[in-house]
């Protein structure tokens, strides 16, 4: 691997309602029942609050299989549970400060502090996803389980109201899922976990249009709609009123039919085509299948990939000019061993060497496939990937890989990582990895409209102390060919203040502006003051200069993935 750094290191509560009617349940039991085995199990026994907006009524029978399902969740809990819990998945450790989970909230008014929102921002809205229980968990829980909770700041769009944002936090789905718990399965209590997580899928919820899954990860836009994804289930989509800025409705959608297994919640939106491409990935063959839809949401391509050997997770991938990349890391799915080994569900496989899968864009078969050897290469998350060379013979992939991906489940204070750029040269077969910094960073974006073609920007999540976020990084990708660190500007945000993950708007839609002519979103917490902001970083200052703040009523729990929504996609929503 070749090195690239100087000496010098640069410097409980109610439920989300809906409208409209639900979408069509699948049509296959055997699909249903993949899903069911991939989607894990968790809590489901969440009572409604007073102030829902949808009736709750159940029949007799499904009042009776929830007491039933209530019962034995009770009983595992008690016999299979092993106390005291391990850390990493205690929910009395973990939940505490800004962990902790919030209420719902209607869309209230905040004061812009600081700054003013730039042209581009307003009347859009910044929209993040993450973990949010119900109700506090029972038995073991990890960071990464509960309830999808969205969190969406409506930005002013001038006029009477330009000094006011609107932050609104609702549910990402109407109903308590059926799971929303899979890190924290282990030995004989995760396969009870799983078995009654089929049990209450089968016997409470037979309306499966419901969904199983939490959909707490990420949040994305296309094909005129706002969905919600995750990991377990089929996405939801929301509607985010351009008005008043509340999230009126809910709904479960397949993506044509075909994605009834979730599967990567890292959708690849072609800026120029508007093709969109997804995988799923499931515990039972074919282990990996790649998708491709045009641009108005008709399936192009389903593409199974059996040299997919065993369950691994594919969280991100990449989609180029003419190729489609899928890193296959050493993060798998092993219910065998946590069912005989005592084992956790996902785990780091040590013996399993990581590699890269490149793929023709337009493939007819998961056997044009070519893997390439990348041993310790564990991308999570996909800045970018590119195409170089006449021929466009050589693939560029930049991420976000884990140094101690062992640690990822169990102790993710260690989990730290690094940003890499791997080059294949699909000729030659010669595999170059290049750090380019040694910082510890995660995630990881780029200007959306270089999306799959080359760029000279990225922009990194600082995670020192991990899981917290305490800034951002920008990359110059082009001073890795000079063996230098890429960091060239970091932005932190002070002693015991954390933010999330950052998402980059460009100024605007003209070609002649430059790539990192833009703006860089993200809340921050200061857990000195308990408070939380909203902040609008300039890109392509020397400083990334906090151009604009605004003042939050509460907190904002830390979470996942986010986008922005411009004022104008807003009003092309499909109102359903």
């Amino acid at each position: 691997m070749t090195s690239c750094f100087s000496a010098q290191t640069l410097v409980f509560p109610p439920r989300f309602h809906r409208r409209g009617s639900p979408a069509s349940p699948p049509r296959k039991f055997r699909r249903i029942l993949c899903s069911s085995l991939s989607s894990f199990t968790g809590e489901s026994n969440a009572a409604p609050a007073p102030s829902d907006l949808v009736s709750t009524k159940k029949t007799k029978g499904q009042r009776w299989s929830q007491t039933f399902c209530d019962i034995l969740d009770d009983a595992v809990d008690r016999h299979f549970t092993r106390y005291p819990l391990h850390p990493s998945v205690d929910p009395a450790l973990l939940l505490v400060g800004n962990f902790a989970p919030v209420d719902e909230l209607p869309p209230t008014p905040c004061p812009i502090v600081r700054g003013s929102i730039p042209e581009c921002l307003r009347g859009g809205a910044y929209i993040r996803n993450g973990p949010n229980p119900r109700q506090h968990p029972r038995g073991p829980y990890h960071l990464f389980d509960g309830d999808g909770m969205l969190h969406s700041l409506l930005l002013p769009g001038g006029g009477a109201d330009a000094s006011h944002a609107v932050l609104c936090s609702r549910y990402s789905r109407t109903s308590s899922p059926v799971v929303s718990r899979s890190f924290s399965l282990r030995g004989v209590h995760g396969i009870a976990r799983l078995v009654l997580g089929m049990l209450r899928f089968l016997a409470e919820r037979m309306n499966r249009t419901e969904g199983m899954g939490p959909a707490n990860t990420s949040v994305s836009f296309f094909w005129n709609n706002i969905f919600v994804l995750g990991e377990t289930d089929q996405p939801f989509t929301v509607y985010l009123s351009p008005e008043d800025g509340d999230l009126l409705s809910t709904e479960r959608r397949d993506l044509g039919g075909k994605l009834v297994k979730g599967g990567s919640v890292h959708h690849k939106q072609d800026p120029v085509t508007g093709e969109l491409f997804a995988v799923n990935y499931s515990l039972v063959p074919p282990f990996l299948t790649y998708y491709c839809f045009d641009s108005s949401g008709n399936e192009k391509l389903e593409v199974p990939i059996a040299s997919v050997l065993q369950p691994s997770i594919f969280h991100d991938f990449a989609v180029t000019k003419h190729y489609a990349i899928f890193p296959e890391t050493q993060l798998v799915m092993d219910p065998l061993g946590m069912a005989f080994c005592d084992g956790s569900f996902i785990r780091c496989d040590t013996r399993k060497t990581s590699r890269v899968g490149v793929l023709s864009r337009y493939a007819a078969s998961g056997s044009e496939i070519t893997w390439f050897d990348v041993p310790g290469f564990n991308p999570l998350h996909i800045c970018n990937a590119w195409e170089e060379g006449d021929d466009g013979g050589v693939v560029v992939l930049v991420g976000s890989s884990s140094v101690n991906l062992q640690h990822f489940v169990e102790r993710m204070e260690l989990g730290h990582g690094h940003i890499e750029m791997v080059r294949i040269d699909l000729k030659t077969r010669i595999v170059t990895r290049t750090l380019l910094s040694v910082m510890s960073l995660g995630f990881g974006g780029v200007n959306p409209a270089y999306q799959g073609r080359k760029s000279r920007y990225a922009y990194a999540a600082i995670s020192d102390f991990p899981p917290k976020i305490q800034g951002v990084a920008k990359l110059d990708l082009e001073v890795a060919a000079q063996r230098r660190d890429c960091v060239v500007v970091r932005r932190e945000f002070g002693p015991g203040c954390f933010c999330g993950e950052s998402f980059f708007v460009p100024r605007g839609e003209g070609k002649d502006l430059d790539e990192d002519d833009g703006y860089l979103l993200t809340f921050v917490q200061d857990e000195n003051e308990e408070k939380s902001k909203f902040v609008v970083m300039d890109a392509k200052s020397p400083e990334l200069e906090v151009i604009a703040e605004v003042e939050l009523p509460r907190r904002v729990p830390y979470g996942f993935h986010g986008v922005f929504v411009s004022q104008s996609d807003l009003k092309r929503q499909q109102k359903r």
